[in-house]
């Protein structure tokens, strides 16, 4: 029988974040190792039913497949169907952990930098848009992606991760705005508090590497 992979939760190296607890972080955390633990379980029913359906094929008088085979097909298509929330889950939470790691701050002159600015007219502009962005009613993500092919960025709102994500854009700056990332820290009111928070501690140097890769 062959053996699926697993995925690991990754251990990130977080300094303490300013407006954003320790407790806050920890419970995010937890979420995040949820996703993976979901990934790998998913994974692993697929594998189980597909080798039980190879077993159930056959097994009927008549050499049709077992209504075993044909209830396992649709038990796989609906967990295949499922797969894409929880893999994009844990991939989107490693996006955004990974972006406190290390010091805090960027370089103004980077190309990141200078791609922002023909977007969005400064640097600061392109903060100032982040922000709104972030102020779109519901919960979700923001997704700064690098489009390699225009050469341009494209900051968007994402309800659901698995859904309505760029197609082939490399993911450069993920904000996630979904209650359980600040509300430990802060009400549904109070989410600007958050992204400012976020935006205080990002270390824009894994932001710029990513648009760097993407090229």
């Amino acid at each position: 029988m062959m053996l699926h992979m697993q995925y690991i939760a990754k251990q990130f190296n977080l300094p303490s974040l300013e407006g954003i607890s320790e407790k806050q972080v920890k419970v995010h955390l937890a979420l995040y190792e949820g996703y993976v633990k979901q990934v790998n379980l998913i994974m692993g029913k697929i594998q189980a039913l597909k080798e039980a359906a190879k077993t159930a094929e056959g097994g009927s008088p008549d050499g049709k497949p077992s209504r075993d085979a044909a209830g396992n097909a649709y038990l796989i298509a609906e967990l295949r169907r499922r797969f894409a929330f929880e893999f994009d889950g844990m991939r989107m939470h490693e996006y955004y952990f990974e972006q406190f790691e290390g010091e805090k701050g960027g370089d103004r002159s980077s190309a990141l930098a200078k791609a922002a600015e023909e977007k969005y007219g400064s640097g600061e502009n392109f903060i100032a848009h982040i922000k709104e962005v972030a102020g779109s009613r519901g919960i979700g993500w923001v997704v700064v992606y690098a489009d390699p092919r225009a050469h341009t960025l494209h900051t968007v709102f994402v309800n659901d991760h698995e859904l309505g994500q760029l197609a082939g854009l490399p993911i450069i700056l993920a904000l996630d705005l979904w209650e359980h990332a600040f509300m430990v820290d802060y009400v549904p009111a109070e989410k600007k508090n958050y992204v400012d928070a976020f935006l205080a501690n990002l270390n824009w140097s894994v932001v710029e590497k990513r648009f760097e890769a993407a090229k």
